[in-house]
């Protein structure tokens, strides 16, 4: 079993970023011994790694092949670290009497309602980068995101995408559905986009500016690609892919993109006339862009969270797995229970509740984060997003708020 208190330690500098980080190499030092011979090298003591940067090494080198991380154990250290470093959440904790001598079980952890995000600033230090959500218009009533570590999102956000969008590792020109960071740097998807242009694809351009998805551009774009037979990643909000299909219906033009492009849709499809359902969605991306449907990868990701779920579809594929239903996968740190809106106690197989959440990747804020998003749970990893709790705060999540408030 992987045991992650036996990591190899690294010298104390940062981490590369990247999918495929290294450890620096210990450095040697030759010293002369009596009469001029060379000494024994002497090898220079290692200073400790933090937690988070032997998870994301841990990460890494899972992306690599080797085991992953146990989540158990790694679930009780990072409790105990953001219990000692976290002073909203260790409060939040022994109100609820808890503390890391009484948690035997991941699923012990205490969970954090997503809403306390807009509340409470959540973190184990001070923050590299601050992510804003973006589901309401009051913008002092959006949550924040604060993130100590980049690097850890950085790669858990590389990994899984690696794994599910691109597992055959092609390298792709990318076209955002996003505004560039210059017009969102408070966006966590697209930091996360910014991440996949560096390291995942050939290049990226960002197709949606200060006014909007720049159509013009974009059906220009896509048939240079289409006369040159060039394979695209497109990646961006389920909305502006439907803004696209509208734009093409009305001009009655369709595209052919290159062999093995693909699509990658997140979000909601707010603003639009005429929202997609999920068949309708993949429907237009072969019609009218020529991508077959087990290449249109859906994403479930929230500000919230360091880690995403996937459509399992293409890796399912590439791995002689076809027949099997689509669900949203995810890495093996990130695990989600279905939990009753009223009790939070787990539903049954395949019933409906609400979606909690355990990101070790959230190592720098909060790991266990209950969400207000409906779902059940699909085949052995995966699980299927049914909505929103319509109306008020479900009752479960309105009795943790309350454990938060400040006493």
């Amino acid at each position: 079993m992987w045991d992650p208190y036996r990591i190899p330690v690294g010298t104390g500098k940062a981490l590369v970023p990247g999918p495929l980080a290294r450890y620096p190499r210990s450095s040697h030092v030759r010293a002369r011994g009596r009469g001029g011979w060379p000494a024994a090298p002497v090898r220079r003591m290692p200073r400790a790694m933090t937690l988070e940067a032997e998870l994301a090494a841990a990460i890494e080198a899972a992306a690599r092949g080797v085991p992953p991380p146990d989540f158990e154990p790694w679930a009780l250290r990072v409790f105990a670290h953001q219990f000692e470093h976290n002073a909203p959440y260790r409060a939040f904790c022994v109100r609820r009497g808890v503390t890391p001598a009484t948690v035997a079980r991941w699923e012990d952890v205490p969970a954090v309602p997503s809403v306390a995000f807009r509340q409470v600033d959540l973190a184990c230090g001070p923050p590299e980068a601050v992510f804003v959500t973006s589901g309401t218009t009051n913008r002092a009533a959006r949550g924040r995101h604060l993130v100590p570590h980049l690097a850890l999102y950085r790669c858990s956000a590389l990994a899984s995408f690696a794994r599910f969008v691109l597992p055959d590792g092609v390298r792709l020109p990318c076209l955002a559905f996003v505004p560039p960071p210059a017009l969102r740097p408070a966006s966590s998807l697209v930091q996360m986009c910014v991440w996949v242009g560096e390291a995942l694809a050939s290049s990226i351009e960002w197709m949606i500016g200060e006014r909007g998805l720049e159509t013009e551009r974009l059906l220009a774009r896509l048939a240079a690609a289409e006369a040159s037979g060039e394979a695209l990643l497109l990646v961006g909000v389920t909305a502006a892919f439907a803004e696209l299909f509208a734009a093409c219906r009305t001009r009655g033009r369709g595209f052919r993109l290159g062999p093995a492009s693909r699509v990658v849709d997140t979000g909601g499809q707010k603003g639009t006339t005429r929202p997609l359902s999920r068949p309708a969605f993949l429907s237009e991306c072969w019609t009218l862009l020529g991508i077959p449907g087990y290449y249109c990868i859906n994403e479930y990701g929230m500000t919230e969270l360091c880690s995403q779920r996937y459509d399992s579809a293409l890796d399912d594929r590439f791995h002689g797995r076809s027949l099997a239903p689509r669900r949203l996968a995810g890495p093996p740190w990130l695990r989600t229970r279905v939990l009753d809106p009223d009790t939070l106690a787990p539903v049954a197989p395949g019933a409906t509740g609400l979606l909690c959440h355990h990101d070790l990747a959230n190592a720098g804020s909060v790991s266990v984060v209950l969400t207000e998003d409906l779902g059940r749970a699909a085949g052995d990893d995966g699980i299927a997003v049914l909505g929103r709790v319509p109306g008020a705060t479900p009752r479960g999540c309105g009795l943790l708020l309350a454990d938060l408030e400040p006493r």
